[in-house]
């Protein structure tokens, strides 16, 4: 049984992560221009990172619960309805001719169906969000191992990030996305959620398709999954940081 203690220690983390970004995005942004301020917080990143790996190996699993703990109402983070045609015209139709793309550094390269998503292994989950906004929620999460998905595509040896193209132009030109290594793709705790709370996946929580990277704070868990990518790094990936927010200044390892 962890204690009250230990139990507490991800949401101060996510209080903590939460701040440190505003302030950063605020009263430090004549220093964030500067040449040398992000070398510096690149490199305490990567500190904090290995310091992180050895106190929780990165295959340790996060905390489960019971159904008895589930929160009353699990809230939408960022875009609760995204704005965009396509994705309008899917949802009008149940998510009837939805399809997942697959690609990049793989041999196999695919597009599912949420029924081929679903006759894919899954896992059962209650699992605790925290949001870098201060708030947690705790909801039961059924989805495809996203680990069973990649073995079916099977990665090329030069693949080491996989990325979650989203369908949500709430940011103008320049859509959600986020990565995650295959060390975190292929932990068993890794989905494609379709199903919160023994229901279809809301809308507002990120129908069809979310990822849910149950080691890694809330802005890590890609809302409206419309394509998966498998690249060596991300170069030619938007802002070269590997995720919307990480472009602007977030950790790309968001993990607690």
């Amino acid at each position: 049984m962890k204690t009250r203690a230990e139990l507490s220690r991800r949401r101060f983390l996510a209080h903590g992560f939460g701040a440190t970004c505003a302030l950063a995005l605020s009263g430090c942004d004549a220093l964030s221009r500067t040449e040398w301020l992000p070398k510096v917080l690149e490199a305490g990143e990567k500190l904090s990172a290995v310091a992180q790996h050895l106190v929780a190996p990165r295959r340790a699993m996060a905390q489960e619960f019971t159904e008895q703990d589930l929160s009353p109402h699990f809230r939408s983070n960022g875009t609760s309805m995204p704005a965009n045609p396509q994705y309008l015209a899917l949802a009008a139709g149940g998510f009837a001719d939805y399809r997942l793309a697959v690609g990049g550094l793989v041999e196999k390269p695919a597009s599912l169906s949420l029924a081929e998503l679903r006759a894919l292994p899954s896992r059962t989950q209650i699992t605790r969000h925290d949001c870098v906004e201060g708030w947690s929620a705790i909801g039961k999460w059924r989805g495809a191992r996203l680990s069973a998905l990649l073995e079916a595509v099977q990665p090329k040896p030069q693949a080491r990030f996989a990325v979650f193209h989203c369908s949500d132009p709430k940011y103008g030109k320049d859509p959600y996305y986020e990565s995650i290594d295959l060390e975190d793709a292929f932990h068993p705790q890794t989905i494609l959620a379709y199903d919160l709370n023994d229901r279809t996946l809301p809308v507002p929580n990120g129908a069809p398709v979310r990822l849910r990277v149950e080691r890694q704070l809330g802005y890590k868990h890609a809302k409206y999954v419309m394509r998966i990518e498998l690249v060596e790094n991300f170069e030619k990936i938007r802002g070269g940081k590997g995720g919307y927010w990480e472009d602007r200044g977030y950790e790309w390892w968001a993990g607690i």
